[in-house]
């Protein structure tokens, strides 16, 4: 029970901090201490929903969640979402974990070749956000992750957003993909209900503490820490999957 408070502690602060569900923190982290990879996916699932509708609702106070702008996104998140109980129940360990290191790896690559933050956001296309919202819906929830992963490189890289913007929009993200997930794969007996809310639970203090962190942090180092993170997890995962 220590351990589950701890973990969910550090794993809220890095959702807030780097705008994600927690998953690219918590699943990783379930592997090492020897859960299997369907069971750490259920239990992030659950700590993702906790932790990013207070998130977000930390954001919308502090000015700089744009609701309109994100239900679009949102919506489709959710849809795809609500596939991911039916896949995780089909599909193998290894192609879970092929499809999340593939996830990672085009972030990792955004990042490096994403241009200078830009002064004035372009205007949003509800089109696109609805349509990149289904796709990593249906993706990232099945491997555990919220989908900010993918979503952030997308919306600076190539819709040009700033990075701030961004994170708040994509933890908000998080909260319809991860809702949906939740009801999924409930239905598909997949959650840990003790663990998966104990970890919930303690994950929104330091959920707390670090959108406080980001909101005060410059934008580049934000991003230094952001690529840094993705490149760990990246070989992590590879170390404790394929070895």
């Amino acid at each position: 029970m220590i351990t589950a408070i701890l973990v969910g502690i550090i794993t809220g602060f890095f959702s807030g901090f780097l705008g994600s569900g927690g998953g690219t923190i918590l699943v990783p982290t379930l592997l090492l201490i020897g859960f299997g990879l369907k069971e750490a996916i259920g239990i992030s699932v659950t700590q993702m929903m906790m932790s990013s509708i207070f998130g977000s609702f930390l954001n919308y106070k502090k000015g700089l969640l744009k609701i309109k702008n994100g239900l679009s996104l949102a919506i489709g998140g959710a849809l795809g979402a609500s596939l991911s109980g039916i896949i995780v129940k089909y599909t193998s360990k290894e192609i879970l974990g092929t499809i999340f290191l593939i996830l990672v790896l085009i972030a990792i690559i955004r990042f490096f070749i994403t241009v200078k933050e830009p002064e004035n956001e372009p205007p949003i296309d509800n089109k696109k956000l609805f349509f990149i919202g289904l796709f990593v819906g249906t993706i990232a929830i099945s491997v555990g992750v919220g989908g900010a992963i993918l979503i952030t490189p997308i919306l600076v890289g190539f819709l040009k957003y700033k990075l701030k913007t961004t994170v708040s929009l994509s933890l908000f993200f998080v909260v319809f993909s991860s809702v949906s997930g939740f009801i999924s794969q409930s239905l598909a007996g997949h959650i840990n209900y003790l663990e998966g809310f104990t970890i919930g639970f303690a994950a929104l203090i330091g959920t707390y503490i670090g959108i406080n962190s980001y909101h005060n942090i410059n934008t580049k180092i934000h991003k230094k820490i952001l690529l840094t993170w993705y490149i760990f997890v990246f070989f992590a995962m590879i170390y404790k999957l394929y070895f």
